[in-house]
């Protein structure tokens, strides 16, 4: 399982910065239009002969080989079917992904939302042809040509998994049981010294979620796109909540330990942080709140660069394959991607605990887009804040 997803460092966003003409993009748009244009080139139109091998970043979970747990191997069945041996760089957060993408040694890349945008604009990441991935076809479709996985209506990579930042309580501390955000941050205070928070720049999105539902005077309707008035309303709220923090986490390990020592009492947390802190009787509860929340939303993009591009395809359709998409859900704490996926996990329940066919539920969550100057709600009178402006925010933010 991931041990974290947090940026540590500001990274270049190259083109994104020189990007011109301004597009719309919601968390459910069906077109990919993010007002920019990425460098020109081509996905393939066939595969040829596999070249025996594959150079993948991922997060820790996603190319399990049974090194971590004999039982745990979907990546021997992989080599053997295809003659690709799997070579995996695990990264511990969206920028080094970002950074190894750039150095042309990979293939393939598990990229979330606050990096995908920056791999497309940059050239590092490749159009890909979803025809060339049988398995796409079984895909949700609310996850299909979606704003952090495709750009003018033309696909960048095949969706993995997904899962929301909910907010958990421990149910003996917090009482009455919360119902939103205003837990952890108008009502922080009665918690102080035990509200946590996840360690990340995109963080301050969940403050402008909030206050898009709480102050609506500011005008925010999406909360990666933010003007420098938003901004700064959301990173008051944050820098009001740290005097109220605990501790920020990044490593769901610790985050369940400090639960179950009571240190942390309320916070924003992730399905399987709640199932393990559960499963190992500590008193806590987790709700997505009535203002919605962020979430996350796996994409395996193809390296522009890629030297063994046969065989990355070939990983593609395999990680999507209903057994294979099944197995990492279950071992990583997530959603599966491919609809069919349900039938074959071991858990019949785990599909409902993880709402992977609730398309009710997902509407509710905002998924993590790299924040760029030009806005992503569809304003032109207006620059957005980019996301280096969030990477030093953070760092004000935590003091």
């Amino acid at each position: 399982m991931r041990a974290t997803r947090t940026l540590m460092a500001a990274t270049a966003l190259g083109g994104l910065l020189l990007a011109t003409a301004c597009g719309s993009s919601d968390s459910g748009a069906k077109s990919g239009d993010q007002g920019f244009t990425p460098p020109k080139m081509s996905a393939p139109t066939s595969l040829g002969k596999t070249e025996g091998t594959v150079n993948l970043i991922a997060w820790a979970g996603y190319a399990e080989d049974g090194s971590n747990d004999p039982k745990v191997d979907w990546v021997t069945p992989f080599e053997k079917r295809t003659g690709c041996q799997v070579s995996t760089k695990v990264a511990g957060t969206s920028d080094e992904m970002v950074n190894l993408m750039k150095t042309g040694q990979y293939d393939a890349v598990s990229a979330s939302g606050d990096a995908s945008l920056r791999l497309i604009a940059s050239g590092d990441a490749a159009p890909v042809n979803t025809s060339l991935v049988p398995n796409y076809r079984d895909i949700f479709t609310g996850l299909k040509m979606q704003p952090w996985n495709s750009v003018g209506k033309v696909a960048y990579g095949i969706p993995h998994g997904r899962g929301a930042n909910l907010l958990m309580y421990r149910t003996d501390k917090v009482s009455p049981a919360p119902d939103s955000w205003k837990a952890v941050f108008d009502d922080a205070s009665r918690y102080k010294g035990h509200v946590t928070a996840y360690d990340s720049p995109i963080y301050i999105a969940d403050a402008a979620l909030y206050l898009m539902k709480t102050q609506p005077g500011l005008g925010i309707k999406d909360p990666y796109a933010l003007d420098q008035k938003q901004f700064d309303a959301a990173v008051g709220l944050l820098k009001k909540q740290n005097a109220d923090i605990g501790e920020y986490w990044s490593d769901y390990l610790k985050e369940i330990s400090a639960f179950k020592s009571g240190d942390s009492v309320v916070g924003t947390s992730w399905q399987v942080i709640v199932n393990t802190a559960q499963g190992e009787k500590a008193p806590v509860k987790a709700v997505l709140p009535k203002e919605g929340a962020t979430g996350w939303s796996d994409t395996w993009m193809v390296s522009a660069k890629a030297k063994h591009p046969d065989c990355a395809y070939k990983w593609l359709d395999w990680i999507v394959s209903p057994k294979v998409n099944a197995q990492v859900a279950e071992y990583f704490g997530e959603a599966p991607a491919n609809a069919k996926a349900c039938e074959e996990t071991a858990d019949k329940n785990h599909c409902a605990t993880f709402h992977a066919d609730d398309a009710a539920y997902w509407k509710q969550v905002h998924f993590w887009t790299t924040p760029i100057p030009q806005c992503l709600d569809g304003r032109t009178d207006v620059t957005c804040v980019p996301y280096a402006k969030w990477v030093q925010a953070w760092t004000e933010i935590k003091g």
